[in-house]
């Protein structure tokens, strides 16, 4: 049986994107709290158990041919001479640590490359934090694995149990395997090509779908489709620069139950209420560098298009394009035009088959190439962009988890910027928690941590704005 694994085409648009100041790597920051009884040595007892165990597949994988970075094949092989203290590393701040330093380290790591030529990917466990706690930041290129297939494995090396001992880390945990197409979509801006592509050759159905719903976004403009943004909607923005090889990273943590009562307050979902908290924070960190522009920014969202029992593995997204109200100050006014478009939007989407959503969304972000090049050339192109930033939302475990008695406190993704998009927000849901992460070019977004701040203050004023008796009633 070989051990080589081709990796699809919109797996290698991920390789073929990487740059010196565009890196295709995603990553996640966990900070945990120790149990109360942890030995002085825990941490080292953790790394050592896990040198121990087998590493397995995927993470002992590397690129065949890792310098021929543009060739049209690519493959998946085993790493013969896998070097465990390079992927597996402890770091340390000057204890006490506060979360400001634990940014600012999150920032440099992120703003390095991962070594092609080896399995591409890296955990730091982070030592230091106030009250002995401590955090583990996985970074993994996105040619190997998507956040959806990370946070599944993730959750598989953890428990649900705080007296388990026996957990081991997320590398030496098999990811099951089932049958799936071999032509998994990518994310929707670098699977543009492919995309379309594949909606054209998957039948008469599917090509029929992806026509029906261009003309309703690009074309027709009455009734609820007014509501659904196009190609050709969003203004120029400082968003859209070209950025450098610099990092800046930021977290947030709400409650779901406060954003879940809002919703219902305001019928609208727990992902409008989160949207338009963001761009309440948009606005006045824009406004405070005086880069607003007149009208709204547009968001493209990616929409997870897999079946319910997929555990990954590739890249499976869909794309839809949300005007965020970030030119109305009224908080409830623009979260009630968010939670509009966002109905229309995915009601479009629940008539199409899943080759027609990828086309559709593939076709829909075109235009974004144009962008890209307007900021890598900094020429910038006459008309507007497909897009200003992309928010995106991973599910995450319901279930408070721990690593061997020691209490996973949150899930703060760390995304990737790119030129024509030098801000990324994931959102992250863990337990009882909606988790933010903001990052973006340090160069062209300066103070980004104000943005995190803003967007708890674009909440309580959403929140001011709301009859009490509204969100407790509808809890």
């Amino acid at each position: 049986m070989s051990t080589r694994k081709r990796l699809s085409p919109l797996d290698m648009m991920f390789l073929y994107g990487e740059t010196s100041n565009s890196k295709m790597h995603v990553a996640a920051l966990l900070p945990f709290t120790p149990p109360k009884d942890a030995l002085a040595d825990y941490l080292r007892r953790l790394i050592d158990d896990a040198r121990g165990h087998e590493v397995v597949a995927p993470w002992n994988r590397k690129l065949a041919h890792h310098r021929l970075q543009y060739s049209p094949i690519h493959s998946w092989v085993v790493d013969d001479n896998f070097d465990f203290d390079y992927h597996v590393r402890r770091s340390a701040l000057a204890s006490p640590g506060d979360e400001r330093e634990l940014g600012i380290l999150i920032s440099r790591l992120h703003s390095n490359h991962l070594d092609l030529s080896r399995p591409p990917w890296e955990l730091h466990i982070i030592e230091g934090l106030e009250g002995g706690r401590f955090a583990m930041y996985m970074k993994i290129h996105h040619s190997l694995l998507d956040g959806y297939t990370g946070m599944k494995a993730l959750a598989r090396s953890l428990s649900t149990d705080p007296d388990d001992d026996d957990t081991r880390l997320f590398f030496n945990v098999p990811i099951p395997t089932r049958a799936r197409p071999e032509a998994s979509p990518s994310n929707p801006l670098l699977g543009a090509i492919g995309g379309v592509g594949s909606a054209l050759t998957g039948g008469v159905g599917a090509a029929v779908g992806l026509g029906r719903a261009l003309v309703n976004t690009q074309i027709r403009r009455d009734g609820d489709y007014a509501r659904l943004a196009n190609s050709a909607q969003a203004p120029h923005s400082i968003l859209n620069a070209h950025i450098s090889r610099n990092r800046r990273f930021a977290t947030q943590q709400y409650s779901i139950a406060r954003l879940k009562a809002l919703g219902a307050a305001h019928d609208a979902t727990l992902n409008d209420v989160a949207l338009s908290v963001i761009a309440g924070g948009l606005r006045r960190f824009l406004q405070e560098l005086d880069e607003l522009p007149d009208q709204s920014l547009v968001a493209f969202l990616p929409v997870n298009i897999r079946p319910k029992d997929d555990e990954g593995g590739g890249n499976a997204v869909g794309a839809i394009l949300v005007a965020m109200g970030t030119d109305i100050a009224d908080p409830v006014e623009r979260l009630t035009n968010i939670s509009a478009a966002t109905r229309v939007s995915k009601a479009q989407l629940q008539t199409m088959s899943p080759t027609a959503i990828m086309a559709y969304s593939a076709a829909l972000l075109a235009p974004a190439a144009s962008q890209i090049a307007g900021a890598v050339t900094g020429i910038r192109p006459p008309w507007p962009y497909a897009f200003n930033i992309c928010v995106s939302n991973v599910p995450g475990p319901r279930e408070t988890l721990y690593l061997r008695g020691s209490r996973l406190e949150a899930t703060y993704p760390v995304s990737i910027p790119m030129h024509g998009m030098a801000l990324n927000i994931t959102l992250q849901s863990y337990a009882d928690t909606m988790n933010f992460g903001f990052v973006g070019c340090r160069d062209k977004l300066p103070h980004l941590q104000r943005l995190a701040v803003y967007t708890g203050q674009a909440l309580d004023e959403l929140e001011a704005a709301t009859p009490a008796p509204a969100r407790r009633s509808r809890r």
